[in-house]
């Protein structure tokens, strides 16, 4: 795991002063700590050590990596922002020989909501298209492959119904296909994939109440939507 210096409020108050100049003295960061010289070089040695900052000559300044981070920064609090997660959540759907409509649904088999049947999908990584992080999970977690189409944003905050807590905060981009190849894999770690109907889906003790919501928003041609959704702490 990459090390992150919002652990240390001293490394947060030198990359906030860099954020604000193109570059500084070694006397000029010190001011903004308490610090003995010490204390403070070994702060500054760990930031460069990380690449989040460099040193050339006598002055610093931040790298590409350290300018990304500490744009992340609320400078009015001094910390790093947390931000909402930027998911995939992917529709792949089929018609049975009696005409019914039938989705590939997963049920979570990891923590958090251990249990609960939802749509398939995951975290976008770094420099992925939505199309390229979408065939990435389907690949990776039932062994096929879709045309996929690019269809909904939906913003989805969950809150313990007891104290109001946010719980998660994720955005997701959803996508959807009829056109799919490959055997599916049934199990994984960390999930189970199973096609059912909607009403197949109802009958499943823990759901995500979204899913039915993703699917009448794309039939609808609704192309974004924010929602809020409670759960009891022991269902998270």
């Amino acid at each position: 795991m990459s090390y992150e210096p919002d652990a240390h409020p001293n490394q947060v108050a030198i990359l906030r002063h860099l954020l604000f100049t193109p570059q500084a003295g070694f006397a000029d960061l010190q001011k903004t700590t308490d610090l003995t010289s010490d204390h403070f070089n070994f702060h500054i040695k760990k930031l460069i050590e990380e690449k989040y900052v460099i040193k050339v000559e006598k002055v610093y300044k931040l790298t590409g990596k350290g300018k990304e981070y500490a744009n992340r920064m609320d400078t009015d609090e001094n910390e790093i922002e947390r931000q909402p997660k930027v998911s995939i959540v992917v529709t792949l759907e089929r018609t049975t020989a009696t005409g019914e409509r039938e989705f590939l649904y997963q049920q979570r088999l990891k923590n958090p909501y251990y249990g609960f049947w939802g749509r398939l999908g995951g975290k976008m990584r770094w420099g992925e298209t939505v199309i390229e992080a979408a065939n990435r999970e389907l690949l990776e977690e039932t062994g096929m492959t879709a045309n996929f189409e690019y269809k909904l944003l939906y913003h989805k905050r969950d809150f313990d119904k007891q104290t109001g807590k946010l719980l998660e905060d994720k955005i997701f981009l959803c996508v959807y296909a009829t056109e799919f190849s490959g055997e599916l894999i049934e199990r994984f770690e960390g999930g189970y994939n199973r096609w059912m109907t909607q009403a197949e889906f109802h009958q499943q003790e823990k759901r995500f109440e979204s899913v039915d919501e993703f699917m009448n928003l794309m039939d609808q041609g609704v192309t974004f939507a924010e929602r809020e959704f409670h759960y009891d702490a022991s269902e998270y």
